[in-house]
């Protein structure tokens, strides 16, 4: 696959998982499985159409937006509040969903914070708010040293959260969405990244007491955990768990994100992050047709693709 249609498969990936997710968000497991999600619904939760993306892809978007210029976190952050305040990169004109620490944080930058230090550090501030944005972060830093990449991918995870567990969790994401770029199959970048993570955080020095809070990702074998064992509240550590078991359960993108949705909780964030990482595992034209046609703005989303694609591969 070339990167413009990476790009794309990233951007609908998350958008497409994120609507399939907003109709039945906060609702329990128990309460999903009588009624499992099967095909993209709209109304429920929120009352939105069929195809309307929450916080979750609007904060994707701001950042890629932000990315089709020079990198610059004030311009993301700028983005972010502008979509807080003035619906920018809204699915249909409105904000009806962002998360406590989210919202506190952009509020700080519209008072003049700065991004990087805006979001908390405290260790109750770990929703996943910078996990299910982060995805369009990898197309800029993927051929950058580790180092750097850890770096910057630090700075854009605390513009709204800047505990060490979210940012090595945008972190590992990042990493293993840069093995799919370069070809991997999925259960060997598991497998790559279970010596390759450890070994970079310690080289940083990192608390080890936060490095364990990673266990089942980096020295267990998730995908051979029940469905009882997964979580999907918003904590980010569980998003994170949650996509990955979705993505190694499952072989094709309507699959990862269905099984997503149907974890129950927080339906779509789990699903736009989990829809993210098999968009691009799987391509684009993998995903149903039907999901794409009912998706709002996806016109708005493919130019949004292409002038990405265009600033990361200069004529």
């Amino acid at each position: 696959m070339d990167l413009p249609y990476q790009i794309k498969s990233a951007l609908f990936g998350v958008a497409i998982g994120d609507a399939l997710g907003v109709p039945v968000e906060f609702k329990s497991r128990e309460a999903i499985l009588q009624n499992l999600v099967t095909d993209m619904i709209g109304y429920g939760t929120y009352n939105q159409p069929p195809g309307t993306f929450s916080d979750d892809s609007s904060m994707t978007f701001c950042l890629a937006e932000a990315l089709t210029n020079d990198f610059d976190l004030n311009q993301i952050a700028r983005n972010f509040v502008k979509w807080y305040h003035e619906n920018f990169w809204t699915a249909r004109g409105e904000v009806f969903d962002i998360g406590i620490a989210t919202r506190e944080a952009i509020n700080r930058i519209a008072h003049g914070e700065v991004p990087e230090f805006a979001g908390n550090t405290d260790a109750s501030s770990n929703g996943n708010g910078s996990l299910m944005r982060i995805l369009p972060l990898l197309f800029y830093i993927k051929d950058l040293p580790i180092s750097e990449r850890y770096e910057i991918t630090k700075k854009v995870s605390s513009i709204t959260h800047g505990h060490i567990r979210s940012v090595i969790s945008c972190f590992y994401y990042l990493e293993f969405t840069r093995e799919i770029l370069l070809g991997k199959e999925k259960f060997e970048i598991y497998q790559k990244l279970q010596t390759e993570i450890p070994d970079f955080l310690n080289s940083l020095s990192i608390d080890q007491y936060e490095i364990s809070f990673f266990d089942r990702l980096l020295k267990d074998d998730i995908s051979e955990l029940g469905e009882y064992e997964i979580s999907s509240s918003g904590y980010v550590l569980h998003s994170l768990e949650a996509s990955i078991w979705c993505l190694l359960n499952t072989d094709n993108y309507k699959e990862a994100t269905l099984k997503a949705v149907n974890l129950g909780e927080d339906t779509d964030t789990t699903a736009a992050i989990t829809g993210g990482v098999a968009g691009l595992l799987y391509g684009f034209g993998t995903i149903p047709e039907n999901w794409v046609e009912q998706l709002a703005r996806k016109e708005d989303i493919d130019d949004l693709a292409g002038r990405l694609a265009r600033k990361i591969l200069p004529n």
